[in-house]
């Protein structure tokens, strides 16, 4: 018999086979269609040429990487641009509608770089020249060396008299410093592959370079030292007396980061939902209370949870108990497909102490970081660790990191649509905050203390959103932020400062602690849509989500629901209305 074929939506053919043929043939579409749209090869394509730039063009800051990358950008938009959106298949219409966004922001990214890397020159004025015979090196190009050498001595004295004025200079401010870093950075790096190539194969070089290479390199780097301590100093007054000197983004740059992120709100908004998401923790939290015999003194009740926690020496112990209690909740309930491999290969370690300054609750992924009190830890130090890292509080972040949250998530993304690189931490966080979410809903916590614990953290999350987006609006200052944990969720004073250092100066970007409970909303409503409306079972819903990669919810909804973005997509999914009740009504 003949039949015609589709293969992956890209190109037809015509085969003659026998049944059993055909069934094996369908099976191996399936098995093509599970990993690839029409896509797949450009955005593979485009992750290899862009690693092959940037390993070349490795100086972040040179003009040429900037102009390099930018016109790789250009090239592939160029490219996917002769798609025939509408013939694509729905897979294929997302993937053209992330890479084409993520095209379009590596632009901007690269034109923001070369006007910081621009203004920054005035800090290291030589820096182009450096740039120049580092151009030369990658190809062994022969150095005068008694001419290279003259430069280099202009350099030192160069790089002296910048030192000497820098401590009066009141104009450099912190993001001016950092740009000035990261080039002197660049600098000195430049300087040492061209050091390290000449040096002791070219005896001319040999001669004249190796004290005047070290006497430059020497300056450099207490200058690129100096340079974010003046920026800091001159910032000064915008320490509130926590010691936290971040830099808030603006109204208009959060907007244009959260269209990015396809999320249709306003920071204000965003503020309200989780004001509205407090409200209803802060109902949950006062019943929970009340069993304890507390009444309404909510604090009394959690200074009852954070005392029980376990003895030193005891927290792997505890976590383990944790996880196991989880994963047969989650198994018995049927929520999710689980494979063996990912449950026999997740492992722990011990968070340093150097660590638990800026993140004081353990971390997770295949390896869960434990972060509890070591023996170089002063006595009130320790304390908070132990307070802070309860069994009831752990209770709703055990299986967060590991089981079904972020151990299983990279385990799936390692195996399903491996070239999506959409990283989005509304995915990555949501995800993981979601099971939370409905871990409650189901009945995991089994007693007042183990709920006042689950409500600790979606507080916290909640808390994230408010204090966060109050910060870069510029509304409320570092300390404000540790006051609010404090006095609204209940955090120790340290665990506190360590989560708004974490925040602001920690290298996260600016909505990466509002993706948590926003992310995890948006699972939630989709949750709803098609779970709760008997469209799948949870467990075809979750696994459904985990088989697509890293991509904004609106997306996964749009393939979930069978409605693939238009080829002018804007995000207008409302996932929560803001007169909706909070997620547990």
């Amino acid at each position: 018999m003949v039949k015609k074929i589709i293969v992956t939506g890209i190109f037809y053919c015509w085969i003659s086979f026998l049944p059993d043929v055909a069934l094996a043939q369908a099976s191996e579409e399936k098995e093509v269609a599970l990993q690839a749209s029409e896509l797949t090869n450009a955005i593979i394509q485009y992750r290899a040429d862009k690693g092959s730039l940037d390993r070349f063009y490795y100086l972040k800051t040179s003009p040429e990487r900037i102009s390099r990358i930018s016109d790789l950008d250009k090239q592939y938009l160029k490219r996917i641009e002769q798609y025939n959106y509408s013939r694509l298949s729905n897979e294929g219409k997302v993937d053209y509608t992330l890479f084409k966004r993520n095209l379009t922001n590596d632009l901007r990214i690269l034109e923001l770089d070369r006007q910081r890397s621009s203004a920054a020159k005035s800090y290291l004025p030589f820096a182009d020249d450096v740039y120049a015979f580092e151009k030369q090196r990658r190809r062994g190009a022969t150095i005068h060396a008694g001419q290279y050498a003259a430069k280099m001595n202009e350099w030192t004295s160069a790089t002296r008299e910048l030192i000497k004025k820098l401590d009066a200079d009141k104009n450099l401010d912190l993001t001016g410093a950092l740009a000035a870093e990261q080039l002197a950075a660049d600098v000195r790096e430049g300087l040492k592959n061209i050091h390290e190539f000449y040096n002791g194969y070219d005896p001319q070089y040999t001669y004249w370079m190796d004290a005047s290479y070290k006497g430059v390199d020497s300056l450099l780097k207490v200058y690129a030292m100096q340079l974010p301590v003046q920026g800091r100093k001159n910032a000064a007054s915008a320490d509130d007396g926590s010691g936290i000197i971040g830099k808030p983004i603006g109204r208009d740059e959060l907007i244009s980061q959260l269209s990015q992120e396809f999320i249709p709100y306003t920071p204000e908004e965003l503020v309200a939902i989780a004001e509205k998401e407090f409200a209803w923790c802060d109902k949950e939290l006062l019943k929970a209370t009340g069993e304890m015999g507390y009444g309404t003194d909510w604090k009394k009740a959690m200074e009852k949870v954070k005392n029980t926690y376990v003895p030193e020496g005891k927290q792997p112990e505890m976590i383990l108990d944790l996880y196991n209690q989880s994963i047969d909740f989650i198994k018995k309930k049927d929520l999710i497909s689980i494979p063996p491999i990912a449950e026999e290969t997740w492992r722990m370690i011990m968070m340093t102490p150097q660590r638990q300054l800026v993140n004081p609750f353990f971390t997770g992924g295949e390896v869960i970081s434990i972060s509890y009190p070591t023996n170089t830890m002063v006595h009130s130090d320790k304390m908070m660790s132990m307070r802070g890292n309860n069994p009831h509080f752990s209770r709703a972040t055990v299986h967060h990191e590991l089981i079904a949250g972020h151990h299983l998530q990279g385990f799936m993304n390692q195996r399903f649509r491996n070239y999506r690189n959409f990283n989005t931490p509304f995915w990555v966080e949501g995800w993981a905050l979601y099971w939370e979410l409905i871990l409650w809903d189901l009945g995991f916590p089994r007693g007042p203390e183990d709920k006042i614990g689950m409500l600790f953290w979606r507080m916290h999350r909640c808390a994230r959103i408010i204090f966060s987006l109050n910060y870069h609006l510029g509304k409320w200052t570092p300390q404000q932020c540790i006051d609010f944990l404090v006095d609204r969720v209940g955090h120790e004073r340290a665990n506190a400062e360590g989560e708004v250092r974490r925040s602001f100066v920690g290298g996260y970007s600016p909505l990466y602690q509002v993706a948590y409970m926003i992310g995890g909303l948006q699972f939630y409503a989709l949750k709803k849509e098609l779970v709760d409306k008997g469209k799948l079972t949870y467990k075809q819903y979750h696994d459904a989500v985990l088989q697509e990669n890293q991509l904004p919810v609106e997306m996964i909804r749009a393939l979930l629901i069978n409605k693939p973005p238009a080829k002018d997509f804007t995000s207008t999914w409302r996932f929560y209305p803001l007169d909706h009740q909070a997620s547990n009504p």
